[in-house]
């Protein structure tokens, strides 16, 4: 007699078949993982440029002069307007934008005085002796043009090429493309000004639309640019790396693949441990001449913070830093280059902070054979109308 054929399956058949559907969802998914761990590579090694023959530049240290420096009182003469001081702008110098002044306004020329400095014959202002010295080795741009008139606006079209936020940032472009040669430290460093926050914040240095890795490391102004880097009383540095170990195991189980966010803040864990080990030296100025100190104006008041801060920059970039941003300028606009009354005042104020500091930092870099791997710029957002 032919066997019954059964259409529907017994209980015991399906728990069995259920289990082993699992299972192999589970090898296949356990696969996928270590497959997905594997393919991921450090974003942040070290890439050689576009232009490996051409292209010396290995960091990149930006002074930027937050508020506005004018160009007029610094490094570009305009003899024209000092015989127009006091007069109505000609027509024949085009259409203009007003800020903050009405039409009805008058030139205003320059208390400045200005010299040709070095073999190349620059004009530098009085008010930048320090820098003036090191002329030679600068290449002034006169010819950028930018169209805001507002700080915020301007900060961001400065910083990221647009005057709106959510693009990424000139430090996160070059981390982008360059990678880090530091493996203990940030890739991207901005030194604020302890004076407080600038009109467009912390998003004009940020990464935009890139991934979250090429985003900077705020240091924290004054003396301990980074805290708790010390580790706790009776925790071993073992201990702590046995830490951090589980940390990320308990981390990378439950990630989700592209979840850039939160690989960020793993990365962040690890990078945070290294620091520990490495950041406190470099830190500690200390370990500097004298003569050094005394060439970047540290311990004298008007000079001591933006010296600390350049000297940081340079000690950064010797260990591989590929960004750093050191800002002058913070808070109310007479605490930055943002002289909408007493020029005068105000900006011989900031140059006295400043200028030693970043004409020290040229030669400091030049004396130890990383000027011609390290690009320093020097700018502000806008310049000032005539």
């Amino acid at each position: 007699m032919p066997e019954h054929f059964r259409f529907t399956r017994n209980r015991r058949e399906f728990l069995c078949d259920a289990f082993c559907g699992f299972g192999t969802l589970a090898f296949a998914s356990m696969l996928a993982r270590e497959d997905a761990r594997a393919a991921v590579r450090n974003p942040l090694a070290p890439k050689p440029p576009h232009t490996p023959d051409t292209a010396k530049a290995k960091s990149v240290i930006f002074l930027f002069m937050a508020g506005g420096p004018s160009h007029l009182e610094t490094f570009d003469p305009k003899p024209l307007l000092n015989k127009l001081d006091g007069q109505k702008r000609p027509a024949a110098f085009g259409e203009a934008k007003y800020q903050f002044i009405s039409k009805n306004a008058v030139l205003m020329g320059t208390k400045r005085t200005f010299q040709k400095h070095g073999a190349s014959g620059i004009d530098v202002s009085d008010l930048l002796p320090h820098i003036a010295e090191c002329v030679d080795d600068l290449a002034v741009i006169r010819s950028c043009h930018g169209d805001m008139v507002v700080h915020s606006a301007a900060q961001y079209q400065l910083m990221t090429g647009r005057v709106i936020p959510g693009f990424p940032s000139m430090g996160s472009w070059v981390i982008y493309g360059l990678g880090t040669e530091a493996e203990s430290l940030p890739a991207y460093v901005v030194l604020p000004d302890p004076k407080g926050a600038l009109e467009a914040g912390q998003p004009m240095y940020g990464n935009g639309f890139l991934p979250a890795i090429y985003q900077p490391s705020m240091f924290r102004p004054g003396r301990r640019p980074v805290l708790n880097l010390d580790l706790p009383a009776g925790v071993a540095l073992e201990d702590r790396k046995k830490t951090l170990s589980l940390l990320r195991r308990l981390n990378e189980a439950i990630m989700q693949p592209g979840d850039e966010e939160f690989e960020a803040r793993i990365n962040a864990y690890d990078l945070a441990f290294k620091m520990q080990t490495e950041a406190p030296a470099i830190f500690d100025l200390s370990t500097e001449s004298q003569e050094t100190l005394e060439l970047y104006g540290i311990g004298r008041q008007t000079t001591d913070d933006y010296g600390r801060r350049c000297l940081l920059a340079r000690r950064l970039v010797e260990r591989g830093v590929r960004f750093v941003c050191v800002v002058s300028g913070g808070g109310p606009g007479n605490l930055q280059w943002d002289a909408h009354q007493d020029i005068e005042e105000n900006h011989l104020r900031m140059a006295a902070q400043s200028d030693q500091p970043c004409g020290a930092l040229i030669k400091d870099l030049k004396r130890r054979g990383l000027l011609d791997s390290t690009l320093v710029m020097w700018g502000g957002e806008f310049g000032r109308s005539p």
